[in-house]
C-alpha cells in the first residue's frame, strides 16, 4: 500500500509514525507522538493562540502530513542501513517537531481577512520558523531545542543555500537534509498530486499579487508544462546535491531495492506529459 497511511486521516498518519517511533526507539516516551501532534492540529484547526484555521489550500494540512510521514520513513530506512551518525531519540524528535511545523507560515491570525495564507508563500519559511519558536518556547523547549528546529525548518525554503545554514553538528544537519528531502518528495509522490497543480497555482498567483513580484507561470497549464523540468533539473538534483541522496533510505531493501516515492513521483510526471500533450493535441484541431 502507498502510503502506508491516509494522508487524509491525521490520526492514520499520527499510528503510522507512532509506529515507527516505537520501532526506532523501544525505550523511548510512548505518547510523544500523540502530544506533538496535538499540537500540529491544533494550529492548522485554528485552536492555538489567535490563529485562524489554515486557509491555504494546497499548504494545507495534509501537504504537512504528506511530509511527515516521508519523514519518518526516512529515518527508520536511515536507521536500519546503520548510518553515521546515529540519530538519537530526541534528535529524531526534533527533526519531527520541525516537519509537522514547517509550513504554520501559511497561517493567518484573527483579523488578518485579506486573500488566504498562500499571500505568504515568499515569507512562509520565516514565519514558521519563528511560529516554531514561540510554540516549543510556551511547551518549556530549551532555546537550544527550539534553535535546532527552525534551522531544520529552514531546509523547506525552495531557494535556501544549505550551506548558510548555521547546523550545529553533523546530526542536525544530516536531519535537515532528511526534512527537506521529505517536504519535496512526500508532495511530489502523492496520489492527487497532479490534480492539485491548478491549486498550486492558484498560490502562486496570489503571493505575487500581494508580494508585487512577477509570476513564473503564464497559467495553471504552464505549471503543468514546467512541472517535469522542475523535477528533472531542480528537485532531482537538490535531492543529489544539497540533500546527498538521503532518499535512497526509502529503498526497499536498501541500498538498491525499489523506491515507492520515486515510483509514484515518475508516474505522476509521465501524467503530466500525457496531459500537456492531449492538451496541445486538442488545441490543434
Amino acid at each position: 500500500m502507498f502510503p502506508i497511511a491516509d494522508t487524509r486521516n491525521p490520526a492514520a498518519v499520527q499510528a503510522a509514525v507512532a509506529a515507527i517511533h516505537s520501532e526506532m526507539f523501544s525505550r523511548g516516551e510512548r505518547d510523544f507522538v500523540t502530544r506533538v501532534f496535538g499540537w500540529a492540529m491544533d494550529a492548522f484547526e485554528g485552536k492555538y493562540r489567535d490563529y485562524q484555521p489554515i486557509d491555504a489550500r494546497y499548504h494545507d494540512l495534509e501537504h504537512t502530513l504528506q511530509g511527515t510521514l516521508c519523514y519518518a520513513q526516512i529515518l527508520r530506512g536511515r536507521q536500519r542501513a546503520g548510518v553515521a551518525p546515529v540519530i538519537s531519540q530526541r534528535r529524531f524528535e526534533l527533526g519531527l517537531l520541525a516537519i509537522l511545523l514547517h509550513d504554520t507560515g501559511y497561517l493567518k491570525v484573527r483579523g488578518d481577512n485579506e486573500g488566504t495564507g498562500a499571500k505568504y508563500t515568499l515569507i512562509h519559511v520565516s514565519r514558521s520558523a519563528n511560529f516554531a519558536q514561540q510554540l516549543l518556547t510556551e511547551k518549556g523547549f530549551s532555546n537550544e531545542d527550539a534553535g535546532t528546529v527552525m534551522r531544520m525548518i529552514r531546509c523547506t525554503g525552495v531557494n535556501v543555500k544549505i550551506e548558510a545554514i548555521p547546523f550545529q553538528g553533523e546530526v542536525e544537519r544530516a536531519i535537515g537534509y532528511c526534512i527537506g528531502t521529505a517536504d519535496l518528495v512526500g508532495q511530489m509522490a502523492a496520489p492527487d498530486y497532479v490534480d492539485k497543480l491548478p491549486i498550486l497555482f492558484a498560490e502562486f498567483a496570489e503571493s505575487a499579487v500581494y508580494s508585487g513580484t512577477k509570476m513564473m507561470f503564464e497559467s495553471a497549464e504552464h505549471l503543468m508544462k514546467m512541472t517535469p523540468a522542475f523535477w528533472e533539473k531542480y528537485v532531482l538534483p537538490k535531492l543529489e546535491k544539497d540533500f546527498q541522496g538521503v532518499y535512497r533510505y526509502l529503498n526497499e531493501p536498501y541500498p538498491d531495492g525499489a523506491n515507492e516515492y520515486f515510483a509514484h513521483i515518475e508516474a505522476n510526471i509521465e501524467r503530466t506529459r500525457r496531459q500537456v500533450a492531449e492538451a496541445a493535441a486538442i488545441a490543434a484541431k
